[in-house]
């Protein structure tokens, strides 16, 4: 066969195999409107809009919550979704809740609720205002039985202002879950209210553990970092870091009036 002859073989497949992704991508677009919230959803990777577009167009929980309000200024609000383990073990050693996170890769965490959630976290996009994260996991309850599914959570989040003055975060946040199991998600209508109840729940604790923490970081920045560096201590490069954040939230910027020098 001619060198002429042998190209046009391989012209045609890389035709068609660009053919085949722009289908894939239009495909799986996802719409940028969820529950009212505007997300920039075109900003999401190609590998993951076909994962996340079943579990958001073929949901069998949507559930929306929110604004809700968090007592920390935006630095110290995003550094805590940037360092989940920090944060649950931080929730934990006050008794908050009974939180536990482990890194498994890069943006990649496996969390524990204590109370019969847990899998697999991963962070999709990131940006100022925005989180998006695809779930996978399972929740045993004694109401609802061993359910397994996927999720993906968005979170669009806006600084404010405490009538008070001081600094903190408005949060919205759309959940979508799909069960795995095709026997139970064929009785959809039956156990949304369970399914979607338990979400929304979840949702709301977790909210309001982080508010309970932003108290005490307030009201007590010392107490933290013992909790932090009391053995097994916290990694060192975390602690600095959470050293250098609680210093922030001192600061005035934060709305608490600097003490004279005595």
């Amino acid at each position: 066969m001619s060198r002429g002859g042998a190209l046009l073989p391989t012209l045609a497949l890389a035709m068609l195999s660009t053919a085949t992704v722009s289908w894939a991508a239009d495909r799986c677009r996802l719409p940028s409107q969820h529950a009212g919230v505007t997300f920039p959803m075109e900003q999401v990777e190609g590998q993951w809009t076909c994962r996340l577009h079943p579990i958001m167009s073929q949901y069998t929980t949507a559930n929306k919550i929110g604004p809700i309000r968090t007592t920390l200024p935006q630095g110290m609000y995003r550094f805590l979704l940037d360092h989940p383990t920090m944060a649950a073990t931080l929730i934990n050693r006050l008794d908050l809740a009974l939180y536990r996170a482990e890194v498994r890769g890069p943006n990649r965490y496996w969390g524990n609720d204590g109370e019969g959630a847990e899998g697999m976290i991963e962070l999709v996009y990131q940006d100022q205002t925005t989180r998006l994260y695809y779930l996978e996991g399972s929740q045993d309850g004694r109401v609802l039985p061993h359910l397994t599914g996927k999720a993906v959570l968005l979170l669009r989040m806006h600084a404010v202002k405490n009538a008070d003055g001081t600094e903190a975060m408005d949060t919205t946040m759309v959940a979508y879950t799909r069960l795995d199991n095709r026997v139970l998600s064929g009785l959809v209508s039956l156990l949304r209210p369970l399914v979607g109840g338990t979400v929304t729940r979840k949702l709301m604790k977790g909210v309001e553990t982080v508010n309970q923490l932003s108290r005490i970081m307030r009201r007590e920045p010392d107490r933290i970092l013992i909790e932090a560096t009391d053995p097994p201590g916290l990694p060192k490069e975390e602690v600095a870091s959470l050293r250098n954040a609680l210093d922030a939230l001192r600061a005035p910027a934060s709305g608490e009036p600097r003490k004279a020098a005595p």
